[in-house]
């Protein structure tokens, strides 16, 4: 089966992204496919390249990257949630006059439009929120 996953939690604030990451890869050991993961509202800080969360905790930044590079997960990061968050790639930050960007690679910053067709193209759209 294809999945979709909506993750709306920040990362360390709520038990949703650190669930979605779980169930992301216990989907992979049943051999679905994980193709998309869309990070929404207060879910958008799990793009956030500037994190350094404590090395005894999860590293959900780095894990989610592992996911692309070795799955091919798309890692979708909605634009207008990110940009109120002060999370933006490198192109909105000259758009907008800023000094950095603070997306991390791969995820990249869209619309809610692929949300959408994500739902209507995948076998299932899972949604993790706090």
């Amino acid at each position: 089966m294809r999945y979709a996953l909506l993750v709306q939690g920040a990362p360390y604030s709520h038990q949703a992204a650190h669930s979605a990451l779980r169930f992301a890869e216990a989907l992979i050991a049943r051999s679905h496919r994980l193709e998309t993961v869309f990070f929404y509202h207060d879910g958008v800080y799990n793009a956030q390249r500037l994190a350094t969360p404590p090395q005894d905790e999860p590293q959900l930044v780095d894990a989610w990257c592992r996911l692309h590079h070795e799955h091919g997960t798309a890692l979708l990061v909605c634009v207008a949630a990110a940009l109120r968050r002060g999370v933006v790639d490198e192109r909105e930050s000259r758009r907008h006059g800023k000094q950095g960007h603070s997306l991390e690679s791969p995820f990249e910053l869209t619309g809610v439009g692929q949300l959408v067709e994500a739902a209507m193209t995948h076998d299932r759209l899972i949604t993790f929120s706090p």
